[in-house]
């Protein structure tokens, strides 16, 4: 009786402990691979040539999302931001402090889940299929540095997208938010962006957009080392896709909120 109590302890001992083991082996595979293509990016030859056809691919074609769900984001929140406001008589403030909401957070984070979702499950697809038909290593029998030219140049890629992507998705917020205000107090384009950018300093804009470098460079360097070290046939570049855009998005939130604070710290005037 006693036994038999006392033996699924032991197994779900093993098994937290299993997991644990399987987050720490991930995480330190990640990290070397996230030095080693650090290295590599700036190792001759630069691929520009790659480059080019990635960012056009990870940041045109993400384009087109980004604008319509900046459109949307900013409608709905001109319309919670005004039934609060009017409570206390604040409605010249809706544009002030939609701006702030857009541009120092909610921006940078919406413009990263969405690039993880539509870029991170591209590239752990693409890598895994690649890997998975040896086509990579078709490559490396060329003599071809396969990391350097698959990954590292999307990892690039990304990182010079996302913040371009940000200010897209600020902007097109910020449109979104003064279509809704306009159907309802008839603002003036004019007015409504000048006090939305009145109160804003250097402070409050350029590092909430510029931690979009850190988004990118976790969405590409989580997605391609997933894509990268695929294995399992067709089922495992699902499993890559997947866990491409999963990981990414979790590690995305996590440290978004280490940037928070440490922009908090180093401008202590503006924050984020």
């Amino acid at each position: 009786m006693n036994q038999t109590s006392l033996d699924p302890q032991p197994s779900l001992l093993q098994e937290g402990l299993s997991t644990a083991e399987s987050g720490l082996s991930f995480l330190g595979g990640l990290s070397l691979f996230a030095l080693e293509t650090v290295r590599q990016s700036v190792r001759r030859p630069f691929e520009s040539g790659e480059i080019i056809r990635q960012l056009a691919e990870i940041g045109w074609r993400s384009a087109p999302l980004i604008l319509l769900s900046g459109l949307a984001v900013g409608g709905v929140l001109s319309m919670h931001t005004r039934s609060t406001l009017e409570r206390f008589g604040a409605e010249s403030m809706i544009p002030t402090a939609l701006a702030f909401a857009l541009v120092m957070e909610t921006g940078p984070l919406v413009t990263g889940l969405l690039v993880a979702g539509r870029v991170g499950a591209g590239i752990g697809a693409a890598l895994g299929g690649m890997r998975v038909t040896e086509q990579i290593d078709a490559l490396e029998s060329l003599a071809v540095n396969s990391l350097h030219y698959l990954a590292v140049t999307r990892i690039i890629a990304c990182v010079i997208a996302l913040p371009l992507l940000t200010v897209l998705m600020n902007f097109s917020g910020l449109l979104g938010s003064y279509l809704a205000e306009s159907s309802i107090a008839a603002t003036p384009f004019t007015y409504y962006f000048e006090a939305a950018f009145s109160s804003m300093a250097f402070s409050d804009y350029v590092p909430p957009t510029l931690k979009t470098l850190v988004f990118g460079f976790i969405i590409g360097t989580t997605s391609s080392y997933l894509g990268y070290n695929a294995t399992g046939g067709a089922e495992g570049v699902g499993r890559a896709s997947t866990q491409s855009v999963v990981l990414s998005s979790v590690l995305l939130i996590v440290v978004n909120v280490i940037l928070v604070r440490l922009i908090a710290f180093l401008f202590p005037v503006g924050g984020a």
